[in-house]
């Protein structure tokens, strides 16, 4: 599914604003075969728990109902027209009139329907879409539903961070070609100093294919659907200093285009040797961030302003990279990385895969995690399907390094290998160009752990000083580092510290090492700075969290979980003055 473009042979419309809104319980029987019945608005793309003060709607179970009229813009006569969700979070149906033309599961991939035959150019239709927020044992991720003694029915999950749900990402009207192009796939490599790019391209029709400069100047161009097109002393995308070509891929009849797309592309290379990891044949040290879509009001909403001022106070503090944890960010992220040179692990949603733990925190459940009474065959076909998504979404964006298939699963656990070992083959076969990896928790430790084998770079999550060793710093030290000790003398992989931190309270401070105070954590973050300096398979860090973040509701998180390094509105805390001067050598 390609994304939709303005081009010389398509055009799209973009369908956010306001719409209406109504709970399902309020929006009546069949709330698609008329207008909906509602006052309310709410705003797209955002997540609607925290937009209304109302505790009904912040905390409903269920569907909701989003709809609005749009008009076909008369010019598209004799196209395709389709409808295109960035992402409805968890599932969605999305109605035409009173017409079922989509149904998807999965809150952070997208999703459309050609309703070509169901509108008119010129005309006007009324679209419906319905977003249901449940998370069950086979959603991804997954979560239990529980009903309170007067009716209402709740949500619990073991992730920690809000179930905010919606319609968070643009809602499209777009017009392709009655032939067109498909799907493209661009793979890059190097033969020396000549860049190589094999291509294949899906269309109903002749193909031909051109590969421009950021000039706009030609440098290589062939027919046919699939190929190489080689570029002499080709310039590379690289780790803070991007470089994009742009491969336009064009369907051909009797000698006339009939459609164009464009696609960017970075040429450059990712590759684990030994405990490396090589990007353009050069090691690349990981600085950066687990991060979150998480802003006030908004919740999920994408919002440009907030993506490019946290790009901005990334780069301020010396980062060079980030997870996506623990979903798949929206495109518009990675293709500012892209433009950016900015790297990117990028993580399926399949986070909570563990009874032992909850919002991260201990359950004390003695329930097995895989097979039939847990997470079995079922959630493992919705997580190998997160995969194809995420994997067909994201394969072309040179920003992406390495596929991360889950965080923190119960890795220890007996059935943990026969769970994610296919899921592992099935993401090689998917992209044989990129690292697989997972995220680590700490009760898999390198003894315990039964998948860490399987993958190419081992992620780690840990927090010596924080949840266990909590406030001893010396003695973190020395744990944390003979941890990584120990990963590194079994496995001989690659090792990125992919979560470290401190829940802190900005403007809180003491001469002592008190918890919650900025001073612990900056102190805490330069204990494991030392033991990174020292443990050699240690290719990277990337800290919890870039800023503070909603949680669902919890006695040991006030007002969400406070690991940022940043507030929740972005203002500085002093462990960014201690990254920025670690990563780039500045006060």
């Amino acid at each position: 599914m390609l994304r939709p473009q303005n081009s010389p042979t398509r055009e799209l419309v973009n369908l956010d604003g306001l719409w209406r809104f109504a709970l399902d319980d309020d929006a009546g029987p069949e709330p698609w075969t008329g207008v909906l019945r509602t006052d309310l608005e709410a705003p797209v793309p955002a997540s609607y728990n925290d937009v209304f003060a109302d505790d009904a709607i912040r905390d409903h179970v269920g569907w909701v109902w989003y709809q609005r009229t749009v008009r076909v813009p008369r010019g598209w006569a004799g196209e395709r027209v389709r409808v295109r969700i960035d992402a409805a979070t968890h599932e969605g149906r999305v109605y035409v009139d009173g017409s079922l033309v989509a149904e998807h599961v999965g809150g952070y991939t997208p999703f459309e329907a050609d309703v070509t035959d169901l509108v008119e150019p010129g005309g006007e239709f009324r679209l419906t879409i319905g977003v249901n927020n449940e998370l069950t044992p086979t959603t991804i991720p997954p979560g239990f539903t529980t009903t309170t003694d007067d009716g209402r029915r709740k949500q619990l999950y073991r992730h920690d961070f809000y179930n905010y749900a919606g319609l968070a990402r643009s809602v499209w009207l777009y017009s392709v070609p009655a032939v067109s192009v498909e799907d493209v796939t661009v793979v890059s490599g190097l033969d020396g100093t000549t860049g190589v790019v094999e291509y294949e391209v899906a269309a109903g029709a002749a193909v031909r294919v051109r590969l421009l400069d950021a000039e706009g100047a030609t440098v290589a161009e062939r027919e046919g659907a699939s190929g190489e097109l080689r570029v002499p002393d080709a310039r590379l995308w690289r780790p803070g200093a991007a470089y994009l070509y742009e491969l336009v891929a064009e369907v051909v009849e009797d000698g006339a285009v009939v459609d164009s797309y464009s696609q960017p592309v970075g040429i450059r290379t990712v590759e684990v040797r030994g405990t490396e990891l090589l990007i353009n044949g050069e090691p690349f040290y990981f600085k950066g961030f687990g991060k979150h879509e998480d802003t006030a009001v908004r919740g999920k909403g994408h919002d440009p302003a907030y993506m490019v001022h946290d790009f901005r106070l990334m780069d301020w503090c010396g980062a060079n990279s980030f997870r996506t944890s623990h979903y798949p960010y929206a495109e518009e992220v990675l293709d500012y990385a892209d433009r950016h040179g900015i790297v990117v692990i990028d993580e399926t949603a399949a986070v909570g895969l563990n009874l032992a733990i909850g919002g991260g925190m201990r359950t004390g459940a003695v329930e097995r995690t895989f097979g039939e009474d847990g997470f079995g065959k079922a959630t493992r076909e919705a997580h190998a399907q997160a995969i194809r998504e995420l994997i067909q979404r994201d394969k072309n964006h040179p920003s992406v390094v390495m596929w991360c298939i889950t965080n923190e699963p119960a890795s220890f656990e007996d059935g943990a290998r026969d769970y994610f070992a296919p899921l592992v083959d099935l993401t090689r076969e998917l992209d044989a160009t990129r690292p697989v990896t997972y995220a680590n928790l700490v009760f898999a430790t390198f003894e315990t752990d039964t998948i860490a084998d399987l993958f190419d770079v081992i992620c780690l999550n840990r927090y010596y000083g924080w949840y266990n060793d909590t406030g001893d710093l010396a003695s973190a030290e020395a744990h944390l580092e003979a941890e990584l000790r120990g990963w590194e003398a079994r496995f001989g992989k690659p090792l990125v510290m992919t979560e470290y931190g401190a829940d802190t309270l900005a403007g809180l401070h003491s001469v002592n090492a008190q918890l919650w105070t900025e001073d612990f954590q900056t102190a805490l973050l330069e204990t494991y700075h030392r033991v990174f300096d020292r443990v050699p398979a240690v290719i990277g860090e990337q800290v919890w969290n870039f800023a503070d973040f909603q949680t669902m509701a919890g006695v040991f998180r006030v007002d969400g979980n406070k690991k940022g390094v940043f507030t929740r509105d972005r203002r500085p805390k002093a462990a960014a003055r201690v990254l920025r001067k670690r990563w780039r050598g500045q006060d």
